[in-house]
Protein backbone atom coordinates (compact mmCIF):
# COMPACT_ATOMS: atom_id res chain seq x y z
CA UNK A 1 0.00 0.00 0.00
CA UNK A 2 1.28 3.51 -1.72
CA UNK A 3 2.36 5.59 2.05
CA UNK A 4 2.89 8.88 -0.50
CA UNK A 5 0.66 11.86 0.16
CA UNK A 6 -2.06 12.79 -2.06
CA UNK A 7 -0.59 15.17 -4.92
CA UNK A 8 -2.37 18.25 -6.25
CA UNK A 9 -1.24 20.44 -8.99
CA UNK A 10 -1.23 24.64 -8.49
CA UNK A 11 -0.17 25.33 -11.90
CA UNK A 12 2.02 23.39 -13.09
CA UNK A 13 3.33 22.66 -9.64
CA UNK A 14 3.03 19.60 -7.83
CA UNK A 15 1.77 20.46 -3.86
CA UNK A 16 -0.47 18.66 -1.18
CA UNK A 17 -3.52 19.56 -0.87
CA UNK A 18 -2.92 21.72 2.01
CA UNK A 19 -0.47 23.68 0.45
CA UNK A 20 -2.81 24.18 -2.75
CA UNK A 21 -5.27 25.72 -0.92
CA UNK A 22 -3.46 28.39 1.23
CA UNK A 23 -1.60 29.25 -2.34
CA UNK A 24 -4.60 29.82 -3.98
CA UNK A 25 -6.02 31.58 -0.74
CA UNK A 26 -2.65 33.62 -1.12
CA UNK A 27 -3.53 34.37 -4.70
CA UNK A 28 -6.83 35.80 -4.13
CA UNK A 29 -5.53 37.61 -0.89
CA UNK A 30 -2.98 39.30 -3.28
CA UNK A 31 -5.42 40.13 -6.32
CA UNK A 32 -8.60 41.13 -4.51
CA UNK A 33 -8.87 45.35 -5.25
CA UNK A 34 -7.78 44.61 -8.89
CA UNK A 35 -9.62 41.64 -9.69
CA UNK A 36 -12.79 42.97 -11.33
CA UNK A 37 -10.55 45.67 -13.48
CA UNK A 38 -8.08 42.95 -14.68
CA UNK A 39 -11.69 40.58 -15.62
CA UNK A 40 -12.30 43.49 -17.91
CA UNK A 41 -8.74 43.87 -19.09
CA UNK A 42 -8.09 40.39 -19.92
CA UNK A 43 -11.51 39.39 -21.62
CA UNK A 44 -11.80 42.65 -23.27
CA UNK A 45 -15.06 43.21 -21.47
CA UNK A 46 -16.12 39.52 -22.75
CA UNK A 47 -16.67 38.23 -19.32
CA UNK A 48 -19.50 40.74 -18.11
CA UNK A 49 -21.26 39.03 -21.65
CA UNK A 50 -21.01 35.51 -20.20
CA UNK A 51 -21.95 36.47 -16.85
CA UNK A 52 -25.20 37.97 -18.53
CA UNK A 53 -26.01 35.01 -20.35
CA UNK A 54 -25.62 33.17 -16.94
CA UNK A 55 -28.16 34.80 -15.59
CA UNK A 56 -30.62 34.11 -18.53
CA UNK A 57 -29.64 30.73 -18.32
CA UNK A 58 -30.89 30.96 -14.61
CA UNK A 59 -34.28 32.67 -15.25
CA UNK A 60 -34.45 33.87 -11.82
CA UNK A 61 -37.12 34.20 -9.77
CA UNK A 62 -38.04 36.34 -6.47
CA UNK A 63 -38.88 33.38 -4.48
CA UNK A 64 -36.14 31.53 -4.72
CA UNK A 65 -33.21 31.07 -2.28
CA UNK A 66 -29.55 31.90 -4.16
CA UNK A 67 -26.15 30.67 -3.02
CA UNK A 68 -23.29 32.15 -4.99
CA UNK A 69 -19.81 30.31 -4.00
CA UNK A 70 -16.68 32.24 -4.63
CA UNK A 71 -18.52 35.12 -5.71
CA UNK A 72 -16.63 37.30 -3.23
CA UNK A 73 -16.58 39.99 -5.15
CA UNK A 74 -20.47 40.28 -5.86
CA UNK A 75 -20.64 40.01 -9.84
CA UNK A 76 -22.76 37.70 -9.70
CA UNK A 77 -25.10 38.26 -6.66
CA UNK A 78 -25.83 41.89 -8.08
CA UNK A 79 -27.21 40.26 -11.41
CA UNK A 80 -29.38 38.08 -8.90
CA UNK A 81 -30.27 40.74 -7.35
CA UNK A 82 -31.25 43.36 -10.31
CA UNK A 83 -32.98 40.47 -12.16
CA UNK A 84 -34.83 39.58 -8.59
CA UNK A 85 -35.89 43.51 -8.35
CA UNK A 86 -33.91 43.12 -5.01
CA UNK A 87 -36.20 40.72 -3.29
CA UNK A 88 -34.53 37.75 -3.48
CA UNK A 89 -32.60 36.50 -1.10
CA UNK A 90 -28.96 35.73 -2.38
CA UNK A 91 -25.87 34.84 -0.30
CA UNK A 92 -22.42 34.99 -1.11
CA UNK A 93 -19.67 32.67 -0.16
CA UNK A 94 -15.79 32.72 -0.52
CA UNK A 95 -13.24 31.35 1.44
CA UNK A 96 -11.08 35.21 1.18
CA UNK A 97 -12.53 37.76 3.44
CA UNK A 98 -10.29 40.20 1.36
CA UNK A 99 -12.25 39.30 -1.74
CA UNK A 100 -15.24 39.41 0.28
CA UNK A 101 -14.67 42.54 1.60
CA UNK A 102 -14.53 43.97 -1.62
CA UNK A 103 -18.01 42.70 -3.16
CA UNK A 104 -19.44 44.31 0.25
CA UNK A 105 -17.47 47.79 -0.71
CA UNK A 106 -18.98 47.83 -4.14
CA UNK A 107 -22.61 46.59 -2.82
CA UNK A 108 -21.97 49.31 -0.15
CA UNK A 109 -21.55 51.88 -2.84
CA UNK A 110 -24.46 50.87 -5.06
CA UNK A 111 -26.76 51.12 -2.12
CA UNK A 112 -27.50 46.93 -1.82
CA UNK A 113 -27.75 46.24 1.68
CA UNK A 114 -29.71 42.90 1.61
CA UNK A 115 -27.25 40.11 0.71
CA UNK A 116 -25.70 37.99 2.95
CA UNK A 117 -21.72 37.38 2.93
CA UNK A 118 -20.39 34.44 4.47
CA UNK A 119 -16.70 33.53 4.76
CA UNK A 120 -16.49 29.94 4.16
CA UNK A 121 -15.09 26.66 2.12
CA UNK A 122 -16.26 25.14 -1.34
CA UNK A 123 -15.44 21.91 0.12
CA UNK A 124 -17.43 22.00 3.46
CA UNK A 125 -20.02 25.11 3.18
CA UNK A 126 -21.80 26.27 6.40
CA UNK A 127 -25.29 25.72 5.53
CA UNK A 128 -27.68 23.21 6.29
CA UNK A 129 -29.10 20.43 3.81
CA UNK A 130 -31.36 21.00 1.14
CA UNK A 131 -31.35 25.46 2.04
CA UNK A 132 -31.42 26.73 -1.58
CA UNK A 133 -33.02 26.84 -4.80
CA UNK A 134 -29.76 28.08 -6.92
CA UNK A 135 -26.39 27.29 -6.78
CA UNK A 136 -23.34 29.04 -8.88
CA UNK A 137 -20.40 29.32 -8.69
CA UNK A 138 -18.66 31.53 -11.44
CA UNK A 139 -14.52 30.99 -12.24
CA UNK A 140 -14.10 29.54 -9.02
CA UNK A 141 -14.92 25.77 -9.00
CA UNK A 142 -10.90 25.29 -10.77
CA UNK A 143 -9.54 26.98 -7.97
CA UNK A 144 -11.37 24.82 -5.25
CA UNK A 145 -8.86 21.32 -4.31
CA UNK A 146 -10.97 19.03 -4.33
CA UNK A 147 -13.65 20.10 -7.07
CA UNK A 148 -15.55 16.32 -6.68
CA UNK A 149 -16.28 17.71 -2.96
CA UNK A 150 -17.24 21.16 -4.16
CA UNK A 151 -19.95 19.07 -6.62
CA UNK A 152 -21.05 16.87 -3.60
CA UNK A 153 -21.35 20.10 -1.22
CA UNK A 154 -23.38 22.07 -3.74
CA UNK A 155 -25.70 18.78 -4.33
CA UNK A 156 -26.53 18.80 -0.41
CA UNK A 157 -27.21 22.24 -0.15
CA UNK A 158 -29.43 22.02 -2.77
CA UNK A 159 -33.13 21.79 -2.77
CA UNK A 160 -35.25 19.09 -3.97
CA UNK A 161 -35.69 20.56 -7.97
CA UNK A 162 -33.05 22.83 -7.20
CA UNK A 163 -30.29 23.47 -9.97
CA UNK A 164 -26.51 23.95 -9.89
CA UNK A 165 -24.79 26.55 -12.34
CA UNK A 166 -21.04 26.99 -12.97
CA UNK A 167 -19.80 29.10 -15.28
CA UNK A 168 -15.66 28.49 -16.09
CA UNK A 169 -13.20 28.80 -18.15
CA UNK A 170 -13.00 25.50 -20.76
CA UNK A 171 -11.42 23.78 -23.87
CA UNK A 172 -11.27 25.56 -27.16
CA UNK A 173 -11.78 22.34 -29.80
CA UNK A 174 -10.89 24.70 -32.79
CA UNK A 175 -6.67 24.23 -33.34
CA UNK A 176 -6.24 27.85 -34.81
CA UNK A 177 -8.41 29.43 -32.17
CA UNK A 178 -7.16 27.08 -29.44
CA UNK A 179 -3.25 28.63 -30.41
CA UNK A 180 -4.08 32.28 -30.82
CA UNK A 181 -6.09 31.75 -27.04
CA UNK A 182 -2.93 30.00 -25.69
CA UNK A 183 -0.81 32.29 -27.09
CA UNK A 184 -2.37 35.41 -25.58
CA UNK A 185 -2.85 33.19 -22.38
CA UNK A 186 0.91 32.86 -21.43
CA UNK A 187 2.66 35.39 -23.22
CA UNK A 188 -0.19 38.65 -22.11
CA UNK A 189 -2.26 37.85 -19.18
CA UNK A 190 0.69 37.57 -17.01
CA UNK A 191 2.27 40.91 -18.10
CA UNK A 192 -1.12 42.71 -17.54
CA UNK A 193 -1.05 40.99 -14.06
CA UNK A 194 2.35 42.90 -13.89
CA UNK A 195 1.49 45.76 -15.38
CA UNK A 196 -1.70 46.36 -13.87
CA UNK A 197 -1.98 44.70 -10.24
CA UNK A 198 2.12 44.66 -9.79
CA UNK A 199 1.23 40.48 -9.64
CA UNK A 200 2.94 38.32 -12.56
CA UNK A 201 3.00 35.24 -10.51
CA UNK A 202 -0.61 35.21 -9.60
CA UNK A 203 -2.17 35.60 -13.36
CA UNK A 204 0.65 32.81 -14.16
CA UNK A 205 -0.97 30.58 -12.29
CA UNK A 206 -4.47 31.82 -13.21
CA UNK A 207 -3.73 30.98 -16.67
CA UNK A 208 -2.18 27.35 -15.60
CA UNK A 209 -5.47 26.68 -13.37
CA UNK A 210 -7.53 26.98 -16.93
CA UNK A 211 -5.45 24.60 -18.50
CA UNK A 212 -5.62 22.03 -15.60
CA UNK A 213 -9.41 22.15 -15.23
CA UNK A 214 -11.54 19.45 -16.48
CA UNK A 215 -12.93 19.66 -19.97
CA UNK A 216 -16.27 19.76 -20.62
CA UNK A 217 -17.27 16.68 -20.63
CA UNK A 218 -14.99 15.44 -18.27
CA UNK A 219 -17.03 17.76 -15.96
CA UNK A 220 -20.43 16.54 -17.13
CA UNK A 221 -19.33 13.27 -16.21
CA UNK A 222 -17.96 14.43 -12.67
CA UNK A 223 -21.31 16.25 -12.13
CA UNK A 224 -23.40 13.21 -12.83
CA UNK A 225 -21.23 11.20 -10.01
CA UNK A 226 -22.12 13.86 -7.45
CA UNK A 227 -25.60 12.73 -7.77
CA UNK A 228 -26.32 15.82 -10.32
CA UNK A 229 -29.59 15.16 -13.23
CA UNK A 230 -29.67 16.12 -16.70
CA UNK A 231 -26.21 17.72 -16.42
CA UNK A 232 -25.38 19.95 -19.78
CA UNK A 233 -23.16 22.45 -20.90
CA UNK A 234 -23.09 25.07 -23.42
CA UNK A 235 -20.17 26.65 -24.89
CA UNK A 236 -19.46 30.68 -24.95
CA UNK A 237 -16.51 32.21 -27.51
CA UNK A 238 -15.69 28.66 -29.06
CA UNK A 239 -15.68 26.98 -25.76
CA UNK A 240 -13.17 29.97 -24.22
CA UNK A 241 -15.47 29.30 -21.71
CA UNK A 242 -18.91 27.28 -20.82
CA UNK A 243 -22.07 27.67 -18.33
CA UNK A 244 -22.45 23.67 -16.82
CA UNK A 245 -25.87 23.07 -15.17
CA UNK A 246 -27.55 20.27 -13.04
CA UNK A 247 -30.44 19.45 -10.93
CA UNK A 248 -31.17 17.70 -8.34
CA UNK A 249 -34.06 15.76 -8.43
Amino acid sequence: MSTNPERFWFGRQSVTPQEKTRKVEGVFSNVAAKYDLMNDVMSGGVHRIWKDRLIRAIRPRDAQAFLDVAGGTGDIAFRLHKATQGTAAITVCDINPAMLEVGQDRAFNRGITNLTWVEGNAEKLPFADESFDVYTIAFGLRNVTHIDHALSEAHRVLKRGGRFFCLEFSKVEEYGIRKLYDAFSFHVIPRMGELIAQDRDSYQYLVESIRAFPDQETLKSRMLDAGFAKASYTNLTFGVAAIHEGWKL
